[in-house]
């Protein structure tokens, strides 16, 4: 079979193996990136499309008469009509679960960021406040220890409670919220009460209508002063305007951010101008380990060894 990939560089950056992928295809073609007038051309004898966010369409797939098999190297799949894939009898598959450790890990080091005001430090040393000082040492910013704190997490699939067994391990109270339009369970807590006992929040749930703008100015001002954000789930999910502002106002003591609602952000992003005060923010990162990434690539040799056995693993639109 011949496979094209359309954006392996959103994948590789020269540090993952390949070989095993390669080996199962007569020949695959890999792309850094791909724009829409360049998919046709690059995929039209293609049987196997592999593509992370390239979109694939039903106008695309209609002039692709060879095409059997859609590898995503994610696991969103909004990018593939999957309905139309299905009429087509073309097997879509994605990648699960692949960047737990990774998401969860990044977590902790924001949480742990915030609580210790490192890039603050780190700032004020490198800008000589550490020589002038009078002492052996700077008290500059507040440290918090997370022993004994309450973390609140949204969203307790696999990726929340990876986060809540790091966090335990630190001491931390773990408290989860019942998510609005979900059906109700005893174990959690509803989400106005959780905001206003939580020292830190954290957010992993998927982006719906029911989260979209979830934490907006009316969550975050229900919040202690001394509490904590982190979104490492989507962007969508927090109102943007409003963060600015709560920070701003001093309403929250900090957040951290791996997402925004527009990825790339414009340069001129009110939350990338560098005047919201203890807000850190890393670019979409968290599930990028090189180990993440190879997991992705594992996980695209397996499906594809399932489908040539005909039974379809990872399965999206069945």
């Amino acid at each position: 079979m011949k496979a094209v990939f359309l954006d392996h560089a959103s994948l590789d950056k020269n540090d993952l193996d390949f070989s095993g992928l390669k080996a199962l295809f007569s020949e695959l073609l890999l792309y850094p990136a791909t724009h829409l007038a360049e998919r046709l051309k690059r995929v039209h004898d293609a049987e196997v499309i592999i593509s992370n966010k390239v979109l694939i369409d039903a106008e695309l797939m209609q002039q692709c008469p060879k095409l059997k098999l859609i590898l995503i190297s994610a696991t969103g799949t909004n990018n593939v009509d999957l309905s139309y894939a299905r009429q087509q009898g073309i097997v879509v598959c994605n990648c699960q679960g692949y960047g737990t450790a990774a998401v969860a890990q990044h977590t902790l080091s924001l949480m742990l960021a915030l609580a210790t005001s490192l890039l603050r430090y780190d700032r004020a040393v490198t800008q000589g406040e550490w020589s002038k000082s009078s002492q052996f040492c700077l008290l500059d910013f507040p440290i918090v220890e997370l022993s004994n704190k309450t973390l609140g997490i949204v969203g307790y699939g696999e990726l929340g409670q990876a986060v809540a067994k790091l966090a335990r391990a630190f001491g931390m109270n773990v408290l989860v919220a019942q998510l609005p339009g979900r059906p109700i369970q005893h174990d959690r807590v509803a989400f106005e009460t959780l905001l206003q006992q939580v020292d830190f929040l954290s957010l992993h749930c998927p982006l719906t209508e029911q989260t979209h703008n979830l934490i907006d100015a009316q969550a975050l001002a229900s919040m202690k002063k001394s509490a904590f954000l982190i979104n490492c789930a989507r962007g969508g999910i927090v109102n943007e305007i409003a963060l600015a502002q709560a920070l701003q106002q001093e309403q929250i003591a900090g957040a951290a951010m791996d997402v925004l609602a527009v990825e790339p952000p414009a340069a001129d992003h009110l939350l990338l101008q560098g005047n919201i005060p203890n807000l850190i923010i890393t670019p979409h990162s968290a599930w990028g380990s090189v180990d993440a990434r190879q997991r992705i690539v594992e996980q695209m040799i397996e499906n594809t060894q399932a489908f040539i056995q005909g039974q379809p693993r990872r399965q999206v639109n069945s």
